[in-house]
Parts: structure tokens; C-alpha cells; sequence
């Protein structure tokens, strides 16, 4: 699908209201518009520019509804950039790296065990592209199509993305949207929403790895972690959930009382040994209530503070455990292992074939809707 001359229209008008220029003017994070205006299977991709009052730039790309870029200030006043990702669009092309970096990720976040799961009596097989396994929703997910863009301007965008019965295997034509808004709180809403014909399981969720020292050749081990969390789940040697709920009371998997990153990420653990450090599903003691705080990550040299807030049960927490050195990011810096932290509102993995979990099965005449809040402030 092409842009729409009025899509091309809120294109222009988004980058006007955040004070730039189609042609010359960079993003406060470096990045040029332009090398973000392109083509991926027939349809236009752009670089959409969000500001605040007090400075505060998040920069978007509508393929794979990706933020590309976060500007927030430090406890000096100097902005930072704190999300990983790349310069130019194409470098998120599937065929040049094969990354979830700031993705809006669709169908389903995480991992469906065997590929495979079933839904009122039928069983649903998807492609295997994590092992045995049905990663993000497949080997062609969410975070590799371009979305079209709905609304935008300097505050917030929304977008589309259509996904047809059959989309990697999920059954059901489904409308998905996500808005990104950017408040002058400095904190980021992201609000998902999705219907569906037939029946279908949906779980949403962004995939940004934030640095928030905003220098990536820095691991994130020093930063101070809180979750707000009585049990975590378990998994086997291929990360699927085992169904149980482990207390995190006595284990590493304890950040009730905020410590560090690096405390036990090393430790001989069974859970972190399998994912080679945190990548769990945490459970979050917040009710399912969106004021209420599901995890915080402060930076001690750079005194930011994220603060996770959702209407979810889960979050997932990974620490970069795979980056490897292979990739280069922004500014030609070299993504090595632990150079970013994700923090992944969701229903639990592999919940399809799970039913004594909560239900991500959407139905016709059912609405889906997934909020997440990350605020971004200063320590005291």
C-alpha cells in the first residue's frame, strides 16, 4: 500500500510543526528525514518527529512503527539520546539486520511455543523462527511492514497496520493501531488497540532497548533496577514459559528492593543461565492498573530515571543478552552484548497454550486494547 496524498500531506505537516524541513534540518538526535523516506514492498516509509515544552524529541518511523530515536535531559540539562537503533531507514530492512529495535510488535509479542497452539478446537500453526518456536509473531512480523499512518503532528501519531487472515499463520483479518503521544510530562503513552473478524489471539508491545547513559558503548550492568513483582515464569531450556509462577522472594529474580543490574545477572541460576542473563517474563503486582508502577531503571552517571506503567500483567525484561557485536547503530557505534534494556509490557508467553493464564483470544465484536506509559524524569 502506498501513501495516500494525504498521508504524504500529515508527513509534511508533522515535520513543519516539530520546526523541520522536508529537505536539510537534522532531528535534535542527528538523524536526517530524508534518509528515512523510502519504499518497502510497495509502500512509503517516513521519519516522524514528536517535541514537548520542555524539549523532550521522540522521532518515529512508520515501518514497523518503530521510535527511532528518544532526547531527554540529563541531571546537567544535556539531552540524550536513550533508545538503540539506526540512521537510515533501510537499515531496518529484514534483509540488512534482522532487529526489533523500537518496534511496535504485533501479533503476538514473544514466544509461541512449538509454533503452534489451538483455538476453539482448531489447531493455528505458525512459522518457526526462534528454534521450535514462533518468535514476535514470525519470521515476517509487524516490526518488518510498513504501517500506515492515521494521524500525526508535533504531539502524537498514529498508526494502521491491516493485517490480512493468514498473516503468518494467525488466522482473522485484523486492524491494528498504535498511537504514540509524547506529554509535556516527558513521558511517552502508547496506547494499542486492535479488532478482528474471526478468532484470533493478539498481544502487543514495544521493543525499544533503552541506554540511558545515551552512550551505547556503555553495558547497562550499573543502572538500578526496580520491579514491581511476586513471581516471574519460569522457563524451559528453549524460553517457553513451564506454566509455573516462582516466587522471586530469595532468588535473583528479586528486584522488590532496587539493586543493580550486574548484581546476579552472573549468577548460577538456573533461569539466568538459560537465557544467558534476564530475559523473563516478570508478573506484575499492579492489578492489571495502568497508575500503578510495574518497574523503574535509573542510570546513576546520567541520573535518568525510566519508569514503566501498564495495563498489562506481565513485562518482559531483557538485557541484551544476544547482542553480539555484529551490529552497528547509530552514529557507527557497535551494539555489543548488554547495550540496552527492553522492558516489554505483555500478556505472558506462549499464553495460547496456556489457559490457565489470562486470555489473549480476540473475537469478533471484541475490542483489543494494550497501554503502556514510559516516563522519563531525573533522580533526586
Amino acid at each position: 500500500m502506498r501513501f495516500t496524498k494525504t498521508a504524504a500531506a500529515i508527513f509534511t505537516a508533522a515535520l513543519v510543526m516539530a520546526g523541520c524541513s522536508e529537505k536539510t534540518v537534522l532531528t535534535k538526535s542527528g538523524l536526517n528525514p530524508a534518509d528515512f523516506e523510502s519504499e518497502y514492498n510497495g509502500a512509503a516509509t517516513g521519519l516522524y518527529t514528536l517535541t514537548n515544552a520542555n524539549g523532550m524529541e521522540v522521532c518515529v518511523t512508520n515501518f514497523g512503527g518503530r521510535i527511532v530515536s528518544i532526547m531527554v535531559p540529563d541531571k546537567n540539562g544535556n539531552f540524550k539520546d536513550v533508545v538503540l537503533g539506526f540512521d537510515k531507514v533501510s537499515d531496518y530492512f529484514p534483509e540488512n539486520n534482522a532487529s526489533d529495535f523500537g518496534a511496535s510488535i504485533g501479533r503476538y509479542a514473544n514466544r509461541i511455543g512449538g509454533a503452534t497452539y489451538t483455538l476453539d478446537g482448531t489447531e493455528v500453526v505458525l512459522p518457526k523462527n526462534d528454534g521450535e518456536n514462533c518468535l514476535h509473531g514470525g519470521p515476517r512480523g509487524w516490526q518488518y511492514q510498513v504501517y500506515e499512518v492515521v494521524e500525526a503532528d508535533a504531539k502524537h501519531i498514529k498508526i494502521l497496520r491491516n493485517s490480512p487472515d493468514g498473516d503468518n499463520g494467525f488466522p482473522g483479518n485484523v486492524m491494528a493501531y498504535t498511537t504514540y503521544t509524547l506529554n509535556d510530562d516527558n513521558s511517552i503513552s502508547i496506547v494499542y488497540e486492535a479488532t478482528t473478524d474471526a478468532p484470533t489471539v493478539i498481544n502487543m508491545t514495544n521493543h525499544s532497548y533503552f541506554n540511558l547513559a545515551g552512550d551505547p558503548t556503555q553495558n547497562v550492568l550499573g543502572y538500578t533496577m526496580y520491579v514491581n513483582s511476586t513471581n516471574y515464569t519460569p522457563t524451559d531450556a528453549a524460553l517457553i514459559p513451564t506454566g509455573e509462577l516462582a516466587p522471586v522472594a530469595g532468588t535473583p529474580m528479586d528486584f522488590n528492593t532496587p539493586k543493580t543490574i550486574g548484581d546476579d545477572i552472573n549468577a548460577d541460576f538456573e533461569a539466568l543461565v538459560l537465557a544467558n542473563g534476564y530475559d523473563h517474563n516478570w508478573c506484575i503486582d499492579n492489578n492489571c492498573d495502568l497508575s500503578v508502577l510495574a518497574a523503574s531503571v535509573t542510570c546513576p552517571e546520567t541520573g535518568i530515571v525510566l519508569d514503566v506503567y501498564t495495563n498489562e500483567p506481565g513485562v518482559q525484561i531483557y538485557t541484551g543478552n544476544f547482542l553480539d557485536g555484529t551490529v552497528t547503530g547509530k552514529k557507527g557505534i557497535v551494539y555489543n552484548q548488554r547495550a540496552g534494556i527492553c522492558l516489554e509490557s505483555q500478556h505472558y508467553p506462549d499464553s495460547p497454550n496456556k489457559p490457565e493464564w489470562a486470555s489473549t483470544v480476540l473475537r469478533p465484536g471484541e475490542k483489543y486494547v494494550s497501554m503502556c506509559t514510559f516516563a522519563f524524569s531525573v533522580a533526586k
